[in-house]
Order: structure tokens, then sequence, then C-alpha cells
């Protein structure tokens, strides 16, 4: 395969996503908190797959409690870079809140810096799509929200950092995939009842999208509560024990009800988030959506009742893009075609 000029890679705790800004993408899972050892061959591979003469990475993989510290987690993650790019030719960078790509060892040597620095890279990238210079990013992944206000056409967040941003609303920690049900519900609908939920990771939020069609059926998907596939069957028996009621007496339709119920929370809960972001703020004439909670992302507008102008990655670029949307950022702004 030949070389690619770049290529980007946004290494989080639970899946290494790579683009190289021209089109190609791919989000591979990879639980970091479980196989932090294995760091530097699950990022070869990527290469492998994509080889490229210059690789620039961005990251939050580096708050997995697999490290002692976040600047422990920016030095594991960078080192595993560098030994995997070491393969081939680079002269790549790494990036940092401030927009900057700075070699490895710059990197390290700030290491907070270039900690949780994806969002700012994206936040770049949507304020390029933007329908107008003040818009608000809803970025959706597996295991979080981020909620970024855009101002003059720039990212303008109120803090640069996790804790900063879960205390401003722009980061939550809610997604399609790892939040699990009970993070979100304390009761669901059940025959014309509330029920309490088990406090027990029984099910999570896929459950809930898959059985909405909001996430595709994936039977080779194992990556779930009880390490079964991905399926609406396997979502359906997955929220009957929630409740604690036998599998055999949780219908198809009782599964249905409770997925919208917790569709429905959680686009409250996420709102919740926006109205703290955009508190004290001009009012925003454009949303920009990204990730691949598409639907709960539509699902937030309607929370809050948006009417202005929607602006889809999914669609201006590619589903695959958009899923892996941090890294498609730092391509393009590792190749200069974004300010």
């Amino acid at each position: 395969m030949p070389h690619a000029d770049l290529l980007a890679l946004d290494v989080g705790g639970a899946a290494i996503k790579a683009a190289d800004g021209a089109g190609w993408a791919a989000a591979e899972p990879f639980p970091l908190w479980r196989e932090w050892r294995r760091l530097p061959e699950e990022i070869g591979r990527m290469l492998e797959r994509r080889p490229a003469r210059r690789v620039v990475a961005t990251m939050t993989g580096e708050i997995a409690d697999c490290y002692p510290s976040r600047a422990a987690g920016v030095r594991h993650i960078v080192a595993a870079i560098e030994a995997a790019a070491a393969r081939g030719p680079s002269d790549g960078g790494i990036y940092r809140v401030d927009g900057s790509i700075v070699p490895a060892a710059e990197a390290v040597a700030r290491p907070l810096e270039a900690a949780a620095s994806n969002w700012h890279a994206l936040a770049r990238l949507a304020a390029h799509h933007a329908a107008s210079p003040s818009a608000m990013l809803i970025d959706i992944g597996s295991t979080t929200t981020d909620l970024i206000p855009i101002e003059h056409g720039r990212p303008a967040p109120r803090a640069i950092d996790d804790v900063g941003r879960m205390r401003s609303g722009e980061l939550v920690y809610s997604g399609v995939e790892r939040t699990p049900i009970a993070a979100i519900v304390r009761s669901l609908p059940f025959r014309g009842e509330r029920r309490p939920v088990a406090t027990e990771r029984y099910a999570d939020s896929k459950d809930a999208w898959v059985i909405l069609g909001g996430l595709d059926e994936d039977e080779h998907d194992t990556d779930t509560a009880d390490g079964k596939p991905s399926t609406r069957e396997g979502a359906r028996v997955r929220l009957a024990r929630m409740l604690l009621v036998d599998p055999d007496d949780f219908t198809r339709s009782d599964a249905a009800v409770a997925a919208d119920w917790c569709a429905t929370a959680q686009a409250r809960q996420i709102a919740r988030g926006w109205r703290r972001a955009a508190r004290e703020r001009r009012p925003f004439s454009s949303v920009v959506l990204s990730g691949h909670g598409d639907a709960l992302a539509r699902g937030v507008l309607a929370a809050v009742g948006w009417t202005g102008e929607i602006v889809s990655l999914r669609d201006a670029l590619s589903p695959a893009v958009s899923r892996a949307a941090p890294a498609h950022a730092l391509a393009v702004i590792a190749s200069g075609d974004i300010a």
C-alpha cells in the first residue's frame, strides 16, 4: 500500500480513531483501561492499515484508570505513538489545547496541555462547517458528549480541562454506547407502571439505541454488559434484567417503551449541560452535529427547543468521518486546510 502524506490519530479510552483528512477514516474499539500494555501494538495495527509519512495525534485516553495520573497517561500514550510510528518515516507531533502541534518531547514536558485535547481540534472543524460564526457543536460518542460554543468562527469554551468542562456543562459524561442505564434513569415504565431499576450494570445506553434503531445491530460486537452480541434480541434481554423481569416476560414492545424512555431521559440530561454551556452567551445561530449519536443529538435539540439551522458532519462529510471527527479535524488542521 502506498504511503499517505498524513495520518491523524485520536487515542481515546475506549477506541482508537484515525483519518487522513482526504475522506478515509476508521474507528476501532480498544479498551485502553484494560489493555494499555498493548497500545503500541494496536496503534501499529492502525498504521499498517494506512501507512503515512507523517503521523500526528490527539488524545483523551490519558484519563483511563490504568494510569495513576493524567500526566502519566499522556507520557504513555505519546511513547506508544512514537514506538508505533518508528516503523516508518514520520515528522509528526502531538496536538495541544492551545491549537498547536508540537514534537513529542515538548508534549511530554508539558503533558497537561496535551491531555484531553481532541475536542478543541474538533471545534475548529465545526467552526469551519458551521452555517454561521456563532454556533454550538454537539459531539456525541460512545461515552461522552461535548458541547462546545463557537463565537466569531472560533472555539469559545469556558474551560480547557475536563474538570472545568464538566463544571461548565461543556462535557457531559453520557454517550450512546457505554453509559449504564442506571446512570440515566432510576425507573422505567413497564405495562402501565413505573418500576425501579437495579443499580447494576445489566444494560447500557447502546442497548436502548440498538432497539430504537439509532445504532445498527452487530452480532460480532460483544462489548455489552453480558458479553453477548449487540442485537435487538440481546438488548431486549439486557433491558429486562434492569427491571429484574424474566426475559421471557419482557416483550419487544416492552423493550421499545423502556428504550424510548431512556432516550428521552438521556436527551434531557444532556440538555441540562447545553443550558449551562449556553448561559450568558449570545444566542447561537446554528448547530453542528458530529459523532455517531446523531439520533440522541436531535433529541437534545428537541429538548432545548432548537429551531435554527443544523449542519450534520455525518451528511456533510460521511458517517465514517463523523465517527472519527476529531482525527479528521486534526488531519485537516495539520495539512493546513483549515485555520
